[in-house]
């Protein structure tokens, strides 16, 4: 059965987004305590770790989603290391409709973007003598939903 011109023009592009490059934009450690924070019979640090997305357009459907991620280990008030990564792709977008392309930079482009800057931070942190840092994964949904929450409780005319 061949497709009428009528039913060709009632056909709606199909939505899509391609990853087309991934790169390492930034990469950073520290161990300002070393050599005595490498002791095998030294309590685990506590971790603090931070996300950040951040989502631009390139022009003609293309975006760049930027994936930050920095985690700092201490023992009691001693730094024993910090890395911070940024992980950028660069993503062709198109025939998306408007309202599902926030969502599409900021929950599904970051969610293909994590598991290489999981494993940067990994190995990174083992690379400098630490066992190896592997980040929970992340509901990049529930970040998403707070942040649009937030921003919904924020008065009009701040930013």
């Amino acid at each position: 059965m061949s497709e009428t011109p009528a039913d060709q023009a009632n056909q709606q592009p199909v939505p899509s987004m391609r990853l087309v490059h991934q790169y390492l934009k930034d990469l950073s450690f520290e161990s300002p305590s070393a050599p005595m924070s490498l002791g095998t019979n030294q309590e685990q640090p506590k971790m603090e770790v931070g996300v950040d997305i951040n989502a631009r357009s390139l022009g003609q459907d293309r975006f760049e989603v930027e994936l930050s991620c920095n985690a700092t280990a201490k023992r009691d008030d001693q730094t024993v290391y910090v890395v911070e990564a940024n992980y950028a792709g660069l993503f062709v977008i198109q025939n998306v409709p408007q309202e599902q392309l926030e969502p599409a930079l900021l929950i599904e482009a970051p969610h293909t973007l994590f598991p290489f800057i999981r494993q940067i931070i990994a190995t990174a942190t083992r690379d400098g003598g630490f066992t190896a840092l592997m980040l929970e994964p992340l509901d990049f949904v529930g970040m998403y939903q707070h942040q649009r929450g937030a921003a919904a409780q924020q008065p009009m005319g701040q930013a």
